[in-house]
């Protein structure tokens, strides 16, 4: 009789353990922290990649947790519970789909990584403390080495390798790189008979995937291996873009998404024209945007106009009683300043509790200087010192620990986060914040770079665009350097972000300016009361934000079907 693996029997336990705390009516934030206390130790063990015996392990996890999920009293739970409902079941479906993407992604490449499955062996191995013959241990060793040489020999070989899978090669065997250090690490040194058998097929198996990864980057990717200015990307495609956008609960295609930024676009060009005319210019607003990017300060000044800036906009949003500003909030977030290597994938400011600052260092070439001076002056700071901090990211992170603190740790969302702020800048756009032509062309200028960010991130992950495509249009359509718009396309593409990330600024700010419409418009709510709950609402997919300040119903199995955007 096959036995069933022992996680199985495991969760099956707990999943029966699990019944006499359903039977005492647990609130939702209980059932989401003890799910991600759950996942976070499934993946503390099954930390491997590209191993489908991971994933299977993780999987098992989400379906049983869907399981209990469904034996929920929906109908009784609170607002708050149906939200969180939905919210937890949204987030483990969207997971089991990361799952079954990732598993295609990698079937792709199964037969240029043959020996994938030997190297998690040996990992599989070392975590479940498996008692080693290291004779056999050495031969597979080799063996592994033998299978990397005949796997570049092939590659070699072949005379049109797609770059894409190419690039997912080269990531994969950084990730079997560092995998195989770990496992090495464990027992060098710790056990004689190891260090007496494994050295010398240790090294020849790692200098096999250095040789491999060296292969791809020079004659394959054309790049140097470790460049930080290396400009390559995985695009996932329409169908994988479907399947997010649908998991984040916006219900537009690709292509909507991408009409709708071009509308934007077309009215932040209007506006730029109009200021660019106050600054007697005339319609010529890429002439007004050169004259605004040379107004920047003198190096060693800009840390004292952050200051002031950061002051001016807390005093204004508090004083027009738009937002609840803490005290303690206002007091306590920090600078500091960006290096030059994280400036090559953020041109511009970061924020959060800490505002990290972008600005020329000394190191960096003249053109690189010339470049982040004009990419950091006053009139762009204005707009991204309130983006960063007071009412923006500082005021969520001071705001998230204390309000539904799960729901962030459960999953980030980037429309809630880069929407919040963004949709800051619409909203003071149109009030006496902002009375300069200069202030304007500032905050419009970030305006055209949130739409052109969906276009050209969209168009990038459909697999229409070359990152350099990318680059051209930032330069041509919204006036970037090519400095900046490297950084931007970069911080994009290589992995760092999600392929949504970049179009959830503009997406999730025209989905709180709907709301905002709808209840504070109407005289439902008060700006602060609005804001305030927003905040303490923490991270949601913002059609649940909806469903929480009572602007829709929701149901155990419902899906997006919010269409947010009216022109």
């Amino acid at each position: 009789m096959k036995r069933a693996p022992f996680f199985v029997i495991a969760l099956c336990l707990q999943s029966a353990a699990w019944g006499l705390v359903r039977q005492e009516s647990p609130s939702m934030a209980d059932v989401i922290t003890r799910f991600e206390a759950d996942e976070r130790s499934v993946g503390r063990k099954y930390d491997l990649e590209y191993s489908a015996e991971d994933r299977r392990r993780m999987g098992t996890l989400y379906d049983l947790t869907l399981t209990d999920l469904k034996k929920i009293d929906f109908d009784h739970l609170s607002t708050d519970g149906k939200v969180d409902y939905v919210f937890l079941r949204t987030a483990i479906e969207n997971r089991q789909a990361e799952l079954k993407r990732q598993q295609i992604a990698q079937d792709k490449i199964a037969a240029y990584i043959p020996f994938a499955g030997g190297i998690n062996r040996l990992e599989i191995d070392r975590r479940n403390v498996v008692k080693l013959d290291y004779e056999d241990v050495a031969n597979r060793v080799a063996a592994l080495a033998r299978q990397v040489k005949d796997a570049e020999r092939a590659l070699r070989s072949q005379t049109n390798v797609d770059k894409v899978q190419a690039y997912r090669v080269y990531q994969a065997l950084d990730s079997f790189s560092r995998t195989l250090a770990g496992w090495h690490r464990f027992y060098e040194s710790y056990d004689p008979l190891f260090t007496w058998w494994v050295p010398t097929p240790y090294k020849a198996l790692t200098d096999a995937i250095a040789s491999y990864r060296k292969f791809l980057a020079e004659n394959v990717l054309s790049i140097r291996e470790g460049d930080p200015t290396i400009l390559l990307g995985d695009p996932i495609g329409r169908d994988a873009l479907i399947d997010q956008l649908q998991g984040a609960m916006i219900d537009y295609t690709p292509e909507e998404l991408i009409a709708i930024a071009e509308k934007e676009y077309a009215w932040s060009e209007v506006e730029m024209k109009k200021a660019s005319n106050q600054m007697g210019f005339g319609d010529d607003w890429r002439k007004a945007l050169e004259k605004v990017k040379t107004e920047h300060l003198a190096p060693g000044e800009e840390p004292q106009l952050i200051k002031q800036m950061a002051e001016e906009a807390t005093e204004y949003v508090t004083k027009n009683n738009l937002v609840t500003v803490p005290p303690l909030a206002a007091e306590t977030w920090t600078m500091e300043m960006m290096s030059p290597q994280r400036q090559l994938l953020n041109p511009f400011f970061t924020g959060g509790l800490t505002i990290n600052v972008s600005f020329p260092t000394a190191e960096m070439s003249q053109e690189q200087k010339e470049m982040s001076l004009k990419a950091n002056n006053r009139w762009f700071d204005r707009a991204t010192v309130f983006h960063e901090l007071i009412p923006g990211h500082s005021l969520q992170a001071f705001m998230e620990p204390r309000y539904h603190p799960y729901r962030g740790r459960l999953e980030g969302n980037p429309f809630w986060i880069e929407g919040w702020s963004f949709y800051w800048e619409m909203l003071l756009y149109n009030t006496d914040f902002v009375t300069k032509p200069e202030e304007r062309i500032g905050m419009l200028f970030w305006r055209m770079h949130r739409s052109a960010r969906v276009v050209f991130s969209l168009k990038f992950q459909l697999g229409e665009w070359t990152p350099q495509q990318c680059v051209d249009y930032l330069i041509t359509k919204v006036g970037h350097d090519p400095f900046t718009a490297e950084g931007e396309v970069r911080r994009s593409i290589v992995g760092e972000y999600s392929p949504l990330y970049q179009l959830a600024y503009m997406m999730g700010a025209l989905q709180f300016r709907q709301l905002h419409h709808d209840l504070v418009d109407s005289h439902k709510m008060t700006n602060k009361e609005f804001h305030d709950r927003i905040l303490q609402g923490n991270q949601l997919p913002i059609e649940l934000v909806r469903a929480m300040l009572g602007a829709s119903k929701l149901t155990r199995d419902y899906k997006t079907q919010w269409k947010f955007y009216g022109g």
